[in-house]
């Protein structure tokens, strides 16, 4: 175990992080900051500068971009199959755990009316020029286009939870080296969970519930990471992640705003629906299937 620099790693990563969001809680604005959207895009890098640190600094392998999941980009096959799987996967959950949280009683979904994109066009657009139904079409038909460039964003941390830590806590055994890394992955937003951000919760009761989600959503997103032997897979689920928990919300009902978490893929049906794969995960033995890069499964076994 690279104990040296997991440690400097995580110490880069969470200093870093609390440093980028030192604004938010010094001019006493918190996420009404200003700037708020630029410093959480900033926040999202600070992983890859932990990693450029300590592969360059403190453990340099011989192929980083191998180590790392970036190259090489095969088999192609595999690497896009996986792409895909991310992005329809982690699309399609957000959307059944708001259908979840409805049936468990915990959100109000109008797919009729559309009451809550409406309130929301009213809002951006008081020329009354755009309608829900409009609205709620554009935000499908992006997804795809909105979760590539939010996957920009979430390079940033993949780079550093999936692509370097992950592996690096493979010695660990595989399963301990996912959890921990969710754990991690979880604690890594303090700065801004504390501030209310995702739960509306100041205190670490939000913190723990981001461990929650980060550990079981970073459980799928990590086998997809070594059952590819890439990291790009992690960066598109990520990047959908963001997209599509916050793009489907024109489907709740009014009277649901403001919208809270706990009847959507960030409160109790994202985590059953998500526990429910890492189950599937386990019971189907996919955890021993974990090719090399450029390799196939095959190959993998013969080396």
């Amino acid at each position: 175990m690279p104990w040296v620099a997991v440690a400097v790693f995580t110490v880069i990563s969470f200093g870093a992080g609390w440093l980028v969001c030192l604004p938010l809680w010094l001019s006493g604005e918190g996420l009404a900051h200003p700037a708020f959207g630029v410093i959480a895009f900033a926040l999202m890098f600070t992983p890859t500068l932990a990693t450029l640190v300590v592969v360059f600094f403190v453990r340099r392998p011989p192929r980083v971009g191998r180590l790392l999941g970036l190259v090489p980009f095969r088999p192609s096959g595999r690497t896009w199959l996986f792409i895909a799987l991310a992005f329809v996967v982690f699309t399609v959950l957000p959307f059944a755990a708001m259908l979840l949280g409805q049936a468990m009683g915990l959100i109000r979904l109008d797919f009729a009316g559309l009451s809550g994109a409406a309130a929301y066009v009213e809002q951006v657009d008081p020329t009354g020029t755009l309608d829900a139904q409009t609205f709620m079409l554009i935000g499908i038909l992006s997804l795809p286009f909105a979760t590539l460039f939010s996957s920009f964003a979430a390079f940033g941390e993949e780079l550093g939870w999936r692509g370097w830590l992950l592996p690096a806590l493979r010695p660990l055994g595989t399963v301990p080296a996912l959890v921990l890394t969710g754990v991690i992955w979880g604690l890594w937003h303090s700065p801004i969970i504390l501030l209310g951000y995702n739960y509306g919760l100041t205190d670490l009761v939000g913190v723990a519930c981001m461990v929650v989600f980060c550990v079981l959503g970073g459980f799928v997103i990590g086998w997809m990471r070594l059952r590819s032997a890439s990291v790009w897979p992690a960066v598109i689920a990520h990047g959908a992640v963001n997209t599509a928990t916050a793009q489907f919300l024109f489907f709740i009902d009014e009277s649901e705003l403001p919208v809270t978490p706990w009847g959507t893929f960030l409160g109790w049906p994202g985590w059953i629906l998500l526990t429910l794969c890492v189950v599937a995960i386990v019971v189907t033995g996919q955890l021993r299937k974990q090719p090399a890069p450029g390799l196939t499964l095959a190959e993998s076994r013969e080396g």
